[in-house]
């Protein structure tokens, strides 16, 4: 029997996580959205105004089916395609539209019969991210890059029912805003900076890097070598 120690952050104590509850436009839809680091659960728990706290599981993983969006077998564009379905979009040019069409017709993979999914948390840094990507001002390979700045970020979602009878509340320890806070926004604006230097280096003399438009124009589909391998493991 396998158990791993998982951390919820929240403004509440939760000893009972409730099945199909909570904001269906999160990254991948309805689920309990854990992390395996108690820090980064913690500045996930407070707000600039109230403290939080990390509320502290154990799951048992045996017979449970997880869908890792880190291993070989996925790309980025798989993870986006799983973002494009959930979360709510502003598509502002015709080609981001024709982008989200396009990934989630040849990306999208059946994350809904898995128990666990394990992959990126797109808050608002990353979320700003995959947008540019969308948008076609930044390549495949400068989002990959982008997305690894957040190892951190990487989440436990438990999705179904089953999952949800094998996770079992251990204790709660309280994320104090006045330290969790400041870390949870220095790991936003460091992301946001790196991003920055990282696009401001053109791309135009590199004939490698793939943008969104290359890749509906040229038909790239899931599987193809073309796609980066995920740096994110």
């Amino acid at each position: 029997m396998k158990n791993i120690k998982l951390y919820h952050g929240s403004e509440n104590i939760i000893k009972v996580p409730q099945y199909h509850f909570g904001n269906p436009k999160n990254d991948y839809g309805y689920g309990f959205y854990c992390t395996e680091n108690i820090e980064l659960a913690k500045e996930w728990g407070c707000t600039e105004e109230k403290d939080g706290f990390a509320n502290e599981y154990q799951l048992n993983l045996e017979g449970l089916s997880i869908l890792n969006l880190s291993d070989i077998k996925y790309n980025i564009l798989n993870w986006l395609a799983i973002l494009l379905e959930n979360r709510t979009f502003e598509f502002s040019s015709e080609i981001s539209v024709a982008a989200k069409q396009y990934l989630t017709l040849y990306f999208s993979i059946p994350y809904h019969k898995y128990d666990i999914i394990r992959g990126y948390r797109a808050d608002d840094s990353y979320f700003s991210f995959a947008k540019a990507f969308l948008n076609n001002t930044i390549s495949i390979q400068k989002l990959n890059q982008a997305m690894y700045l957040g190892k951190l970020g990487e989440q436990v979602v438990l999705k179904s029912k089953k999952a949800f009878s094998q996770i079992t509340f251990i204790s709660s320890s309280l994320a104090d805003r006045n330290i969790y806070y400041p870390k949870k926004m220095l790991r936003d604006s460091t992301a946001r900076n790196t991003f920055t230097k990282i696009r401001s280096e053109s791309e135009l003399a590199n004939p490698d890097s793939i943008f969104v438009i290359d890749i509906i124009r040229g038909g790239i589909k899931n599987g193809d070598t073309r796609i980066p391998e995920i740096l994110f493991r």
